[in-house]
């Protein structure tokens, strides 16, 4: 799933309400400075104005466009910034006072020491955070994985060097494949991946979030190639903008100076993909506090019935091929992974998932817990944390993905889910893995907010009347 819109009002929401911060501090500060602890009706007439000058910043970022290029700015260009930011607000908080007519009251030191104090905590406050994105940006799990696709090493070197020249800090570039030449060590320091058939096996057992065709023409071989990574879930843009009727679900667009042709599964807007963090992030917390409840009451008898540890963790595979480590309540005895490959006849699962009625590696207790989906509560600090959503695909151990085919990544095209549209129809009666996969490709086809809702109400029902949960 691909972010469509990049609004630079979202885009820059941390520092436009960090200023906010910054300015109401200020005027505190300003406010105290000139009438201590007055809480009479001076305050309240002060209350309507720090409103009013509020509203003025966030009108001044939004026809000002103050944050364009900030990650970019040297020192003293972002001084010049926030001098230009505050001048124009104060400017309109003076118009504002006269035309209402609070010159009276308004005292011109709480405005000095406001604009001034305003100001020097707005520079630092902006540095301090653009020091510490620049940090984060260094590490490379943060930045989406981007890849490119060339025909030789020389058309290679030209768009890395272009790539660099502009400074763009939206992509962690990972590796470059050629389709004319079978090249190997790397280029300006960017791994060489080889051609088509190598970079699909390395896409396959690797992380790779998008691929940029860096091309003169697009044959149809390149086509077929931009389908089977798409197929895997996999974000595709190509340089070439005349090429949007031939490449499916093309939408122009620019990345790092380059115009191109983005083509995604799904495009989603950066609006929707933040109230979806929103969600997730209100439903972990209301699920942790239920954690929190049913720990006192699961972890007694989990420890009676198979002394150990109360939680188990593993490591899974999350979004793009991304590794974490889930947590579950333990409903299985110590050594269930040892016994697993003694069970592998048993498998009802056709594919690349294991699951078995009467699974003698669960404890009694443990039947409990997992046909009520009590097991599945820890998830929700994996939620919190923003390895999993509340709802997706569910994310498979190491050794399943590994042996995934091109066409079963998809799955992994979005976050893990602690449900999806697989649990909600019916996942006892499933029982062939590609049916699994057809129904996690049509949830990321089909993706909406209100689509997850859905699976959330119908999770609820299913959960409650305990079907399909072993």
């Amino acid at each position: 799933m691909y972010k469509n819109s990049k609004s630079s009002l979202l885009k820059h929401a941390d520092f436009m309400f960090l200023d906010a911060i910054c300015i109401l501090l200020s005027y505190i500060i300003a406010y105290l400075y000139r009438h201590g602890y007055n809480y009479g009706s001076v305050m309240q007439e002060y209350y309507y104005t720090v409103i009013c000058l509020l509203i003025i910043h966030f009108g001044t970022v939004f026809f000002e466009k103050s944050y364009k290029s900030i990650l970019r700015r040297e020192t003293l260009e972002e001084l010049q910034a926030v001098i230009t930011h505050n001048f124009i607000m104060y400017v309109l908080l003076i118009v504002y006072i006269f035309l209402v007519r609070h010159t009276g009251f308004f005292s011109r030191t709480v405005f000095s020491v406001c604009v001034i104090v305003s100001t020097i905590m707005m520079f630092f406050v902006r540095s301090a955070w653009k020091h510490m994105l620049l940090k984060r940006y260094q590490y490379a799990d943060y930045l989406p994985f981007l890849y490119v696709v060339t025909t030789t090493k020389q058309r290679g070197e030209e768009f890395i060097r272009d790539f660099q020249e502009k400074g763009f800090r939206g992509y962690h570039l990972r590796g470059i494949a050629l389709t004319e030449e079978n090249g190997e060590g790397s280029i300006i320091d960017v791994p060489v991946l080889g051609n088509k058939e190598d970079f699909l096996e390395y896409a396959r057992v690797n992380v790779v979030d998008e691929v940029i065709f860096y091309m003169k023409e697009m044959d149809d071989t390149a086509v077929d190639f931009v389908y089977q990574l798409m197929a895997m879930g996999i974000t595709v843009h190509t340089s070439l903008a005349g090429m949007m009727e031939q490449l499916p679900e093309g939408r122009l667009g620019r990345i790092g100076g380059f115009t191109v042709v983005t083509s995604s599964l799904k495009f989603a807007s950066e609006g929707e993909l933040i109230l979806k963090r929103i969600m997730d992030i209100c439903g972990s917390l209301v699920g942790l506090l239920v954690t929190g409840i049913l720990f006192l009451f699961v972890a007694p008898v989990i420890y009676i019935q198979s002394p150990g540890p109360i939680f188990f963790s593993q490591e899974r595979v999350g979004k793009n091929g991304r590794k974490f480590r889930i947590y579950k309540f333990r409903s299985m005895y110590m050594d269930a992974e040892e016994r697993k490959k003694e069970l592998m006849a048993q498998n009802k699962m056709q594919g690349l998932m294991f699951k078995m009625d009467n699974d003698p590696r669960i404890f009694p207790f443990g039947h409990f817990i997992r046909k009520t989906s009590i097991d599945e509560f820890p998830q929700f600090f994996n939620i919190l944390k923003g390895d999993m959503s509340l709802v997706g695909t569910r994310p498979p151990t190491v050794d399943e993905y590994e042996q995934y085919e091109l066409r079963h990544k998809v799955r992994l095209s979005i976050k893990p889910g602690l449900t999806g549209l697989w649990q909600v129809s019916g996942r006892s009666d499933i029982t062939d893995f590609d049916e699994v996969v057809a129904l996690d490709e049509k949830y990321v086809s089909e993706w909406s907010i209100w689509l997850d809702i859905r699976i959330l109400i119908k999770t609820v029902q299913v959960v409650l009347l305990s079907r399909g949960a072993e």
